[in-house]
């Protein structure tokens, strides 16, 4: 029950604000809270979060209202590298950072028993 998004073209500095919200929430509240959330990368997290429930409800028959955000982790992408020119023929190196996002849902009977 997971998901995973690759090379979004945001830094994962600003993403991680947005990760921290949610992290251990419900499902139905970290949605809630992603809707009202004023950061770009809110949006993205919330389909991702969309698909990682879709999957669960698919692949194992869990329903929406039964699952929590176990895991959810923003690591390091590709960079991609550019330049700008400056004074007297220099450059200047720009650094477009990517970040990868994954979440791991869990049913809430799982919790509970541990």
């Amino acid at each position: 029950m997971k998901a995973e998004l690759k090379n979004y073209r945001q830094s994962p500095r600003k993403v991680r604000l947005v990760a921290d919200t949610i992290r251990g929430k419900k499902s139905e509240a970290a949605l809630n809270i992603l809707t009202l959330t004023p950061k770009k990368a809110s949006l993205a997290m919330r389909k991702l979060l969309v698909s990682a429930i879709a999957n669960a409800d698919h692949n194992s028959n869990v329903k929406a209202e039964d699952l929590f955000i176990k895991e959810i982790t923003v690591n390091d992408g590709p960079i991609l590298k550019r330049s700008r020119a400056r004074a007297r023929g220099r450059a200047f190196p720009i650094h477009k950072h990517t970040c990868h996002i994954n979440i791991v849902l869990d049913n809430l009977n799982n919790k509970i028993k541990k």
